[in-house]
This record gives structure tokens, sequence and C-alpha cells, in this order.
């Protein structure tokens, strides 16, 4: 019986010998969290925060950029084409900007003259095509769009012996000047006249105010006149908006293109800021984060340093010692920011309700880069306290000095 227990008994002691330790040392290390749990929570509850920002200041800044970027599309365009020398626009230009455009923007023709009255007074008259305005210009206040619903007014037009009226939007200042009862009224171009029915009024606070905007098919039958101007809405960063600009420019040489400056430039100002704001919050709190873990590993070098002597004491190496600590160090700052990680999610799609009234779609990719940064945060602030380490004379401490 001796012979095969002392064969296995080798057999355990070769397993033992060429295993790793490294259940000894998980178990070093969660026994150290157990033990000093205050600490840990310290340390674990300041990592959590700092990965927690940063998972949500990661996911808003795509998010937001592309947000507020449909939120400035509802100012209206950020590119004007005008016919060169106030001509009218080849007939097909429209066509070209959609191909050029490809889906990334919307365009609304408008072709411009100065009509009369019925008792001479002049007033601008416009021609559109009203379902691209409506996506164009979501900023306009309007009460009714043209050809929405039959209306009233229409119906009166034709009762008046007009059947041939067009509907058309009215600026809220110049419908006292065309209708002040809100009737049917007539308009002179050139000779030609047009019975006019007001659908609905629109009001913007700008020149728009002191227009009348017909359907482009009207406008044009009446007048004969192309439209000499396209407004364009392009989506994408300033760049993008930027070479688009250059594309219309060249696939339109009839064109002068140009950019609706206080747009663009509106719009860099206040991503470049959104921008700076985020990082710089991030970079704030991950601060604080790392002084607070600073503080508390320092803490804990002190408090454990009888256990560390007496590991010296027994031939743990220097090299040891410090690899312990900083793998203690780097659980810390993974198991913070994995629990940031959700936390942090959470809160992002929290602010994309609350200020954008839409979701921010959770990113995988931020959480290697908030498990690494973490982990980095941890392992240097913890430079400091494995200094302090190497400093532990076992004679010294053991005796109580």
């Amino acid at each position: 019986m001796s012979a095969p227990m002392s064969h296995q008994a080798r057999d355990l002691a070769a397993r033992r010998e060429h295993a790793p330790h490294t259940s000894m040392f998980v178990r070093m290390l969660v026994r150290a969290a157990i033990l000093r749990r205050g600490r840990a929570a310290s340390a674990l509850f300041a990592i959590v925060v700092a990965a927690a920002v940063a998972t949500a200041m990661l996911n808003l800044y795509v998010d937001v950029q592309a947000k507020l970027r449909r939120e400035f599309r509802n100012y209206g365009a950020n590119i004007i084409m005008v016919g060169k020398d106030g001509a009218s626009l080849p007939a097909n230009t429209l066509a070209q900007v959609d191909s050029t455009l490809n889906g990334r923007g919307v365009a609304a023709p408008f072709g411009m003259i100065v009509a009369r009255t019925a008792d001479g007074q002049a007033i601008v008259v416009a021609g559109t095509e009203f379902d691209r305005v409506q996506k164009l210009d979501k900023w306009w206040s309007v009460s009714q769009w043209p050809g929405e619903i039959p209306t009233s007014r229409a119906q009166d037009a034709r009762e008046m012996g007009h059947p041939e009226s067009s509907q058309a939007l009215v600026g809220v200042r110049a419908l006292p000047v065309v209708a002040p009862r809100d009737q049917p009224f007539e308009l002179t171009f050139q000779g030609k006249s047009l019975q006019v029915a007001p659908v609905g009024t629109v009001h913007t606070g700008a020149a728009e105010d002191s227009r009348i905007y017909l359907s482009l098919a009207d406008f044009e039958a009446w007048t004969g006149v192309q439209p000499s101007t396209i407004e364009v809405a392009v989506s994408g960063s300033p760049e993008e908006v930027a070479a688009m600009l250059n594309s219309l420019a060249t696939a339109i040489p009839a064109a002068d293109v140009r950019p609706v400056r206080q747009i663009m430039e509106g719009e860099a100002r206040v991503l470049g800021k959104t921008r700076a704001t985020l990082l710089a919050a991030s970079a704030l709190i991950i601060l604080t984060a790392a002084l607070c873990v600073l503080s508390t590993l320092m803490g804990w070098v002190f408090d454990r340093r009888r256990d560390f002597a007496i590991m010296k004491a027994l031939g743990a190496s220097t090299r040891l010692l410090n690899g312990f600590f900083a793998a203690e160090a780097a659980a810390l700052g993974a198991m913070g920011a994995v629990i940031g990680f959700v936390v942090g999610v959470g809160i992002a799609a929290w602010i994309g309700r609350a200020n954008f009234h839409a979701a921010v779609v959770p990113r995988l990719s931020v959480l290697p880069v908030v498990l690494a940064g973490s982990m980095a945060v941890t392992l240097l602030s913890a430079i400091l306290p494995i200094s302090l380490l190497r400093r532990v004379q076992p004679a010294v401490i053991l005796r109580g000095e």
C-alpha cells in the first residue's frame, strides 16, 4: 500500500511544484479587499464615478454631434445657390442639386417677383415647392400649409367666380395689406392677373413675414419666371458641408454657390464648445477620481505596513510585493470600469431623452477605452504607494518602531 501512496504523493508534489500560484494570489487579493472593505469601497466608488462619467461623455461625444447637427438643420439652409447676375437658374438645376446631394440634404427652389395689389401697392411674391420648404424650414411658424386640406377661403374664391384661385401662404405683415378681412384677393404682374386665396399665414420675424408664397407651378404659369434661388440644407460636419458646397459649385457652373455663414459658423462654434465642455468635464472628474484613489491607496499602504513587513521577512521580494499591490489596483480599476460603464450608459440615455428627446445608442467600443483608462488611472495612482513599499524595513516595523 505504501508504494502506491508514495507514488501519488510524488505526483501531487510534482503538480504543485509546476502549477502556477494563481489561486493563492487571487485568494490574497480577495482577502485584502474583504479585510479592508471601507478603503476598497471608497476607491471602487471613485473609479466607478470616473468610468461612468467617461462612458457617458464618450457616448454623448459622438451622438450629441449628430443630434446637434439635426437640430441645426431645423433652422434652415446652410448653402444658398443663386443665378449669376440675377438671372434665373436653368430648368434642370433642382434635379442636378438633388442628384449631387444624393440623400444627404434637402433643397427648395424659390422664384421671386414684385407684383401689384388691386390698389397698386407693391408686394413681393415667391414661388416654391411647399413640401420641400416644410422639410427645409421647420422653424417657420405656419398656421396651415397650402394643399394640406381644402379650405373655406378657397371655396369662397370659387363661389365669387374665381375657380382658378391659387392657394397662398401669406406673411403676417403682408396679410393686412392684401387681405385685411382674410378674403381672396387679386395680384397683377406685367399685365397678367391672378386670383389668390390665403389659406395660411407664416411668421418668422424676418423678410418672409412680408411676402406671399405660391406653389411653384402656379407661380411659373402666371409669371413665366423660373426660380433664381435654391436653398440647400446639407447634413454632416462643417468639413462635409464645405465639400458639398464645392461639389455643387462644380456641378452647376451657372449658379453662384455660397454658404450661409451665420448657420455654418454658429454650428461649428456650438459643436466645438460642446466637445470642449465634454472633454473638460471628463478630465476634471477623472483627475478628482485619481486623487481619491491615490489617497485611498496611500492609506492602504500605511494600514498594511505590518503585513508587508511579515511578507518581506518570510522571503517575499520587493518585486513580488510591488506586483501584488499593482494587481490590487488594476483589479479595482477593472471592476470599477465595468460597473461605471453600465452606469454611464444609463446616464447618457437619460441625457439624450431629457435634452434631445431621442435615445443615445450605447457603444460597446467605448468599453475597452474606459477599461484601459480606469486601469491606467489606478496604476498611475499606485506609483507613489509602491515607492513607499520599497522603504518598508521588516525589522523596524515588527519591533513596532
